[in-house]
């Protein structure tokens, strides 16, 4: 699943009773969810909370400085063998800033991916929209497994994973998807051959199950947990199998949890949803055409992209070719605060200038290794979480079907996530998300009706299948990762929840933020005063 929660506000957990999965969601000769790892869990967990997590200074490396504090927590790299290896994830702390009689405990966060570290987490206490969070919960970040120096996961050499420019072909021909076969079986070959035997653990059940020790070594009985995008799937794993451990949970961009969907369907619900998004800025951007001159329509704004992308095709500029623009340009379809700003490169390109789209879609070579390692921990997890066809006909066949009618977005997505057609690990089957009807605590789901990354129906799967959760939706908007953003009825919301446990007894609707404006770049028109 292409997907990062991003969020405006950055730049814009003693054990109880034990749930193991059913034996039948589990593939022959695995037992992922089975006796063994929860006895594992529970072992693991005792230690942690005994051990506690030994906080000081943050490394440098973690950008976050004093007061915020970090730490590692140890689990097992395979729970059915918690005496085995094992393995540190790092953690980061920033205490609660209001008195000591309003204070929660840990607020837990991840924000996505798979790959995605949440040990920035923290630096949020300073916006204003998680103020009151702040003075009532320590926040509390980690690298789930695989990430940044939590035994960090590497496929191949981050340079050469790094390397541009490239195309993106809508329609690709017959010899580039030779091409991006071999590549496809390279990548999942260097994945094995680097991480080895260790390869099958990562893993979204070892992520909930991490989850559960991390909980422990806070010295948290139950846990408090906020997850987005991604998040919003482990945790729902996690409250299949300790719902009598969750305090409260959000899920902020829900991935749909139907066993069907993980992952090979979710992609392709995800083009399907980036192709509508990807039409909504374009809409915009004809909207604005007298600051942006890329076209009156939506239709006439795609042709302008399309030029673009046969000029860069022909002569990059710098390191950015086609594959480059189109990655930068998808960013619209997680946030519209990159709306205005994608425009005004797009345009500048177009006439002339290649600064500004150098400055948006150009790869950063300081960054190769940090992309590199969020690379390789999705692929792992997402093979190791499900089976996958192995037949390239049906890569072929369904994407082929899928890019007639969502062009934009389809091919790049297959290509990233074909190397599972050749991973050579155990792949499970999903277990079957649900809780039974007062097993949780009300919970709290946060949707935009028009999300590409993590498409609305997947918010409405969740809900059905956790009794007492409550939807919030905010209503004709698309950004991915809502929760804390400009949204001030969204907002309301998570605050109530967090703070007190209560939720919107049938949900809640909000209305859209306010449409991002169309600033104008250096050399553009400015936009006509009303």
């Amino acid at each position: 699943m292409r997907a990062v929660a991003l969020y405006g506000a950055l730049g814009s957990l003693v054990l109880t009773t034990l749930v193991s999965a059913p034996a039948d969601a589990l593939a022959p000769g695995h037992t992922p969810g089975g006796h063994a790892e929860a006895l594992g869990v529970a072992e693991a967990a005792q230690q942690a909370a005994a051990a506690g997590i030994r906080f000081g200074a943050c490394p440098a490396a973690e950008g976050l400085p004093a007061p915020f504090e970090c730490g590692t927590v140890s689990v097992p790299l395979d729970y059915a063998h918690p005496h085995g290896k094992h393995i540190r994830l790092t953690v980061s702390r920033g205490r609660a800033t209001g008195p000591a009689h309003e204070r929660q405990g840990a607020l837990v966060y991840n924000p996505g991916g798979p790959g995605g570290s949440g040990m920035f987490f923290p630096l949020l206490a300073a916006v204003p929209q998680w103020k009151k969070l702040a003075k009532a919960y320590d926040f509390v970040g980690y690298a789930p497994r695989g990430v940044g120096r939590s035994a960090p996961l590497s496929c191949v050499n981050p340079a050469s994973f790094a390397k541009a420019p490239t195309d993106a072909p809508q329609h690709p021909s017959a010899a580039y998807k030779r091409k991006k076969i071999a590549q496809a079986k390279a990548y999942a070959q260097g994945c094995a051959r680097k991480a080895g035997a260790d390869l099958p653990h990562f893993t979204s059940l070892n992520n909930a199950r991490d989850l559960d020790v991390l909980r422990a070594a806070l010295g948290e009985r139950r846990l408090t947990y906020m997850g987005a995008s991604y998040g919003t799937y482990f945790g729902a794993l996690y409250a299949t199998l300790f719902p009598g451990h969750v305090r409260r949970m959000v899920f902020d961009s829900v991935v749909d949890p139907d066993p069907r969907k993980i992952w090979y369907r979710s992609n392709l619900d995800q083009s399907a949803a980036f192709e509508k998004r990807w039409g909504d800025w374009r809409r915009w951007v004809a909207r604005h055409d007298k600051v942006y001159h890329l076209g009156r329509t939506a239709g006439q704004v795609l042709n302008s992209y399309d030029r673009a992308s046969k000029r860069l095709g022909h002569r990059p500029a710098g390191k950015v070719g086609p594959g480059e623009l189109q990655a930068a340009l998808l960013q619209v379809g997680y946030t519209d605060t990159y709306w205005a700003r994608a425009a005004n490169a797009l345009a500048a390109y177009l006439r002339g200038d290649a600064k500004p789209l150098r400055v948006l879609a150009e790869p950063d070579a300081s960054g190769a290794a940090a992309s590199e390692n969020a690379n390789a921990v999705y692929t792992a997890v997402e093979c190791n979480d499900a089976r996958w066809p192995r037949s390239w006909r049906v890569w072929d066949r369904d994407n082929t079907r899928l890019a007639e009618r969502a062009p934009f977005e389809t091919w790049q997505n297959a290509w990233m996530n074909l190397p599972c057609a050749f991973w050579k690990t155990y792949s499970q089957r999903p277990i079957d998300v649900r809780a039974a009807r007062g097993a949780l605590p009300p919970t709290l789901l946060l949707a935009s009706e028009r999300d590409a990354a993590t498409p609305y129906k997947g918010a409405l799967e969740l809900r059905r299948r956790l009794p007492g959760s409550a939807l919030v939706t905010e209503r004709d908007a698309g950004t991915h990762g809502i929760g804390g953003g400009p949204n001030r009825c969204v907002n309301r919301h998570l605050d109530t929840y967090l703070l007190t446990g209560a939720v919107p007894a049938r949900g809640a609707e909000c209305a859209p933020r306010r449409e991002p404006a169309a600033t104008a770049g250096k050399g553009l028109k400015q936009p006509q005063a009303r």
